[in-house]
C-alpha cells in the first residue's frame, strides 16, 4: 500500500482513559477527522457535551500515528 504524503496521522485510544463502559475504540486520520470522530463519539458514547473545551480537550489528547 502506498501512503500519499501530506498531512500527519493523528490517533486517539479509549482504551488509555478510564470509562464506565471500558470502551475499547481508537480512532485514527487526520486531525481533523480525528477531532470530529472523537467529538460524536465522546457525544453518542460517553455522555459528554460537544463543546468547545471539550473539543480542546480532545486535541491535547491526540497522539501521533506512526506509520
Amino acid at each position: 500500500m502506498t501512503v500519499l504524503s501530506g498531512e500527519a496521522r493523528k490517533s486517539i485510544d479509549c482504551r488509555l482513559y478510564p470509562s464506565e463502559n471500558n470502551c475499547s475504540l481508537k480512532i485514527s486520520g487526520t486531525e481533523q477527522e480525528v477531532l470530529e470522530a472523537a467529538a460524536y463519539h465522546a457525544v453518542s458514547v460517553h455522555s459528554h457535551q460537544d463543546t468547545p473545551q471539550l473539543r480542546q480537550q480532545i486535541r491535547e489528547l491526540l497522539q501521533d500515528e506512526h506509520e
